[in-house]
């Protein structure tokens, strides 16, 4: 199974003595879903990456942005095309952009400039809960100015990389339809972090309404659980369950490295989803492992 092919659809990069990383680089550290992160405050490069991927057949990779400062979005995109240059790494990106920022338009028209990029990732505004859930919220995905700077995607040919909670996915679904030409590409699995009867419950009722939407497909990745080891018994459910929900088609698997490395190793991880997708066969899993993500990221 070592030889199976993969393109890794999302993991980051970033060179801390570039001090562009203020979440990584700053005395103090920000509220983090795993906890604390002081473990991946280091460089984590080329080189680091070809070490903790050693044991699979990674073939090409996806770069995410990583949180870069926010006055400078399209930097990130400049130095990644340097990176890319020197090393041949990483094979496509996904840029960092604010959809309410008044020069967002210009943001995208710089990241779309760039032969690598394929997509842009902005967290929306999001609640702390289920429970605390707003609709429309300032900064949400139904918020107008949002709405606004998200239709410039449409016109340079951009995916929307969207990272929120399960219980925002009402409003992703919503955005989908009303914006069926762009494709969304939901990270993380929807964060199904509350592993309890009811929360799994939510997740899966909200992932089965996002997955109406024909315009959408999602990362498999992120699903670490704070204060646990990566493994086939904590995680195989919600992987099996989302497969089963949006098809082998619309899934695609992800190291998320440096960041899950902090609830695995790459070889757990990705040992993990072999073991998992087996009984699916080999077609399904070089679509998961493979295929999909060359057909939505294309990489170069």
């Amino acid at each position: 199974m070592n030889d199976l092919p993969i393109i890794d659809a999302h993991h980051h990069f970033w060179d801390l003595g570039l001090n562009k990383h203020p979440w990584l680089c700053g005395a103090e550290r920000i509220p983090f879903r795993y906890g604390d992160y002081s473990e991946i405050c280091k460089n984590f490069l080329v080189e680091e990456y070809q070490r903790v991927s050693s044991a699979h057949n990674v073939v090409k990779t996806v770069h995410m942005e990583a949180e870069w400062r926010t006055d400078d979005p399209v930097g990130e995109t400049v130095w990644l095309h340097e990176l890319h240059d020197k090393t041949g790494y990483p094979h496509a990106v996904i840029g960092q952009a604010w959809f309410a920022r008044e020069d967002v338009a210009k943001v995208l028209a710089g990241h779309a400039s760039h032969p690598l990029v394929r997509s842009v990732r902005q967290k929306p505004k999001a609640a702390s809960s289920p429970e605390t859930f707003v609709a429309g919220a300032p900064g949400s995905m139904a918020d107008p100015t949002f709405r606004t700077g998200y239709a410039h995607l449409g016109r340079h040919g951009l995916h929307y990389d969207l990272q929120c909670p399960w219980w925002h996915l009402g409003e992703a679904a919503d955005l989908a339809r009303n914006f069926p030409d762009t494709l969304i590409v939901l990270n993380h699995t929807g964060l199904p972090s509350d592993r309890s009867a009811a929360g799994l419950a939510g997740w899966r009722a909200a992932m089965e309404q996002f997955a109406e939407c024909a315009n959408v497909v999602v990362k498999i990745s992120g699903i670490g659980v704070p204060g646990q080891r990566w493994s086939v018994e904590l995680n195989g459910d919600v992987v099996r369950q989302t497969i089963e929900m949006f098809g082998a088609e619309r899934c695609m698997f992800a190291s998320n490295f440096p960041v899950d490395g902090l609830c695995g190793s790459f070889d757990e991880i990705y040992s993990g989803f072999k073991q998992i997708t087996s009984p699916l066969g080999e077609e399904a899993q070089r679509m998961l492992f493979h295929d999909n993500a060359l057909r939505v990221y294309r990489p170069v």
